[in-house]
Order: C-alpha cells, then sequence, then structure tokens
C-alpha cells in the first residue's frame, strides 16, 4: 500500500514539473514585423503576438510575458560519448 502511495505521489511531482518548465519556457516564434519598439511575432503554433522589444525582421524569438528575448540555440551534439 506504501509503495503504490509513493509511487502514485512521485509520478504526480514528475507531471506537475514537466507541466510548469513548459508554461516558464515562453513562446518561440519568428519575427514579422517592426514599429517602433512593437514587434509582432508569428508563433510556431501559427498564431500572432505583440510584444515590447527589439529585434529584426526574420529573427527567431521567445516571447515571455509581453516582451521578446532572442530564442536559445540549441547546443551542439557531442561525437564521440
Amino acid at each position: 500500500m506504501k509503495k503504490g502511495i509513493v509511487s502514485a505521489l512521485v509520478a504526480l511531482s514528475f507531471m506537475l514539473c514537466i507541466a510548469a518548465s513548459s508554461f516558464a519556457a515562453g513562446t518561440t516564434g519568428v519575427v514579422k514585423a517592426v514599429e517602433g519598439n512593437q514587434v509582432t511575432v508569428t508563433m510556431d503554433d501559427g498564431t500572432e503576438a505583440t510584444a515590447e522589444g527589439t529585434a529584426n525582421v526574420g529573427d527567431k524569438v521567445t516571447v515571455k510575458d509581453g516582451k521578446i528575448a532572442p530564442a536559445k540555440k540549441k547546443k551542439a551534439a557531442i561525437e564521440g560519448c
């Protein structure tokens, strides 16, 4: 009985951590238009968002809390491991 409860709690905490990290990450997209400090971004899911920041048209950015930041680049794979 105790093992079942513990395993259920571990599974639940894992799911909550995954959900929290997905919401915290922000959403990525490509800059469509720039008007002064307002940037229009076409998101990866097809929606559009307006955020504040500086970027050039065509840049891949992350939108979080109404502001933009450069999208994180994936690290190169280490060969030979």
